[in-house]
């Protein structure tokens, strides 16, 4: 897979405006690009329809945690964007998994479903919190081997548990990890981070970055540290 392709930006911006901004700036330095809840509500799925127009692969990341007609409905409506990722909430158990891998395949067979393991924000404690006395990495690995048993494409989870996942789902499994920033950069709101190199070392298929790049005095220059990590088959 080519290194470009395996860099996700987070364009979590409040305005179309400010997106579209970043991608002509970014050009063919990026052509995967996340959309979450915040510019989807902002900018309306014509944004994720432009994208895809223009050549760029979307990750529609809607954390999908609903009962599961509502989940296949919203992952059709998915595949209709173009979309190549979607994510459902693995906390939401098999069955909603299940629903949302069957609407795909049938009838959006390239759509890749991921299950969203533990946010990068929570810690032990936040677990916790909501009643889980497992810890972290266990709670990941736990919610991954559900996600592979009802026919998901792969996982979200934080850099850190890259390593053993890989190990988890095999060669096949999308590892995807958000959470990554550059070497020296604070790590914000994220309690589990890591660099993309040591992400993509590990075992990760894709890293999303997002204030690395968008925040960038010069985004261009900050896509090119971010890209240069070890390339994998």
């Amino acid at each position: 897979m080519e290194q470009t392709g395996r860099v996700i930006v987070a364009l979590d911006f409040d305005s179309r405006r400010a997106a579209e901004e970043l991608v002509e700036r970014l050009g063919d330095e990026c052509r995967f690009y996340k959309i979450g809840l915040e510019l989807l509500t902002a900018a309306g799925p014509a944004l994720v329809e432009k994208l895809v127009h223009d050549g760029k692969e979307v990750f529609l990341d809607l954390k999908l945690f609903e009962i599961p007609n509502s989940v296949a409905a919203a992952v059709r409506a998915a595949g209709r964007l173009g979309v190549s990722m979607v994510t459902v909430h693995g906390m939401g158990g098999t069955d909603i998994m299940a629903a949302a891998v069957q609407a795909a395949a049938r009838d959006f067979p390239r759509l890749r479903v991921l299950a969203l393991t533990v946010v990068t924000s929570m810690t032990g404690s936040d677990l916790a919190d909501i009643g889980i006395g497992a810890a972290p990495e266990e709670q990941v690995l736990r919610l991954a081997r559900l996600a592979q048993r009802a026919g998901c494409h792969g996982v979200i989870a934080s850099p850190q548990e890259a390593a053993p996942l890989r190990r988890l789902l095999g060669p096949g499994g999308l590892v995807v990890t958000p959470g990554v920033t550059l070497p020296g950069e604070s790590p914000g709101e994220h309690a589990r981070p890591g660099t993309p190199q040591a992400a993509l070392a590990a075992g990760a298929s894709h890293v999303v970055v997002g204030r690395s790049v968008t925040r960038a005095t010069d985004p261009v220059a900050a896509m090119r540290l971010v890209s240069a990590g070890p390339v994998h088959p």
